[in-house]
């Protein structure tokens, strides 16, 4: 694969995010040295470069997420920051004679400020275009926060809808219907099979560790950061493509390693649908597929068994920090992945209830609300990859939702890709480091066509 284009010295400081626009033409980044900063691609007949069109300091902290709105609201761009805000930024024309127009007279200018976190804005995601122009926040208070625009031309009045406490929300149970399966592939090897050991130094050391931060947890369960280390968790976000099935989003928040898929609606408090999460309901253990060269990938069998690792020091649970659902194009079920500190790429299934059964009725008993049916939404972990070996710092999928990326600390982004057959196995990899031979793809040609 042939490198397009490389941003020298993009920024002073570390970068922390970076975003495309809806058609790929401009590229915002921002970074640890408080700025946002705007590229353009400029398409010329023989080459093609990025330029950078605006720079400026948009917060007083860290910048950690930037967000592009959909082009129907105009040129508009988030920013959420360690300083506890969210920032809504948008492009102007400052020349008023159109025909002698250009990118020079083009600036971005503040137009909102929200302030209800509790904590350092760590993920923002505008929602999908047909719900209007509303954009979600996730901080480290845990909280969940949806807020909607209702004056679209100046922007300036942003109103909270919807606040969840992500970590207190009920999640319903397996006997309520709601279940998530978990497989593996076959052939895939299973550690708990094999004989047990006696506890040596570090597992005992990992229990009382284990012990002592649960037990800090618990006293300070009233004040949100408190008992778990912010630098420990993650915390994330990503809304459902389709309109069908209303306004929902899929969220990770701390350490707990858990995903929940949560829906938002006008008559009602938001709903927990689901919790996607990589243990066993029943035991103390992990349900995992150890990736291989060429036999990569998880059954997507539904078969209600899990199979686990009941081993000490294998039952910590690693912060998800990233979530990605993908376009849906016609299936009639969804895919959500995840990646996580514990270096494991996930591709989870998710099937919504039949269209018969989708009928939400309101409970006087129960201000949550039912679905009208006794099936509900399902999920199963259909993929499962650990070849990073490294945190996974974001998952991405193409346009269709039939190509999944992830990137590393490994330094690598790597691509996954489903068979014929229904098995994700690895379809390449790019590393971001300069090789001496000037490759810097390792491809399996029998799975990359």
């Amino acid at each position: 694969m042939i490198q397009t284009a490389l941003l020298q010295n993009a920024h002073s400081d570390l970068v922390t995010d970076a975003a495309y626009d809806m058609y790929g033409l401009y590229l915002a980044t921002c970074s640890l040295d408080q700025r946002i900063k705007v590229w353009e691609l400029v398409v010329s007949e023989h080459s093609s470069t990025w330029t950078l069109r605006d720079d400026w300091k948009g917060h007083d902290a860290t910048v950690t997420k930037l967000s592009w709105a959909h082009p129907t609201f105009g040129t508009v761009l988030a920013s959420a920051s360690f300083d506890r805000t969210v920032k809504i930024w948008e492009q102007v024309q400052m020349d008023v004679d159109i025909s002698v127009s250009s990118s020079g007279n083009l600036r971005w200018f503040e137009r909102a400020v929200l302030l209800e976190a509790k904590g350092s804005v760590r993920a923002i995601e505008f929602a999908p275009h047909h719900f209007g122009l509303k954009i979600a926040t996730v901080s480290s208070d845990n909280h969940l926060r949806v807020y909607e625009c209702f004056e679209q031309p100046s922007l300036s009045s942003w109103q909270l809808v919807d606040e969840v406490d992500v970590p207190l929300r009920p999640t319903p149970s397996a006997t309520n219907g709601t279940s998530v399966t978990i497989t593996l592939a076959p052939g895939t090897p299973n550690p708990a099979l094999g004989g047990g050991s006696a506890l040596d130094s570090a597992s005992v050391s990992n229990i009382l560790q284990a012990t002592q931060q649960q037990n800090a947890a618990q006293q300070g369960s009233g004040r949100p950061g408190v008992g778990i280390r912010e630098a420990d968790g993650a915390w994330c976000l990503s809304w459902c493509k389709e309109r069908y099935w209303g306004e929902i989003l899929a969220v990770g928040c701390g350490v707990g390693g858990i995903i929940k898929i949560v829906q938002f609606s006008s008559h009602r408090r938001p709903q927990v649908l689901l919790a996607l999460e990589p243990t066993s309901a029943s035991a103390p253990s992990i349900s995992r597929h150890t990736s291989r060269a060429g036999a990569s990938g998880a059954s997507a069998s539904t078969a209600t068994g899990t199979t686990s690792i009941g081993l000490f020091g294998e039952n910590k649970t690693y912060a998800v920090t990233s979530v990605a659902w993908a376009p849906n194009c016609g299936r009639s079920f969804h895919l959500i992945a995840t990646g996580s500190r514990d270096g494991h790429v996930r591709i989870w299934k998710l099937r919504p209830p039949p269209l018969n059964d989708n009928v939400l009725v309101d409970d006087d008993d129960d201000d949550e609300g039912t679905l009208n049916g006794e099936e509900k939404w399902s999920a199963s972990l259909v993929a499962d990859f650990d070849d990073h070996r490294a945190h996974i710092g974001r998952v991405e999928w193409n346009i269709t939702g039939t190509i999944l990326s992830s990137s590393g600390i490994d330094g690598k982004v790597r691509l996954w890709k489903q068979t014929t057959d229904g098995i994700w196995r690895p379809s390449g990899s790019i590393t971001v480091e300069e090789q001496e031979d000037g490759t810097d793809v390792d491809m399996d040609e029998s799975i990359a066509d």
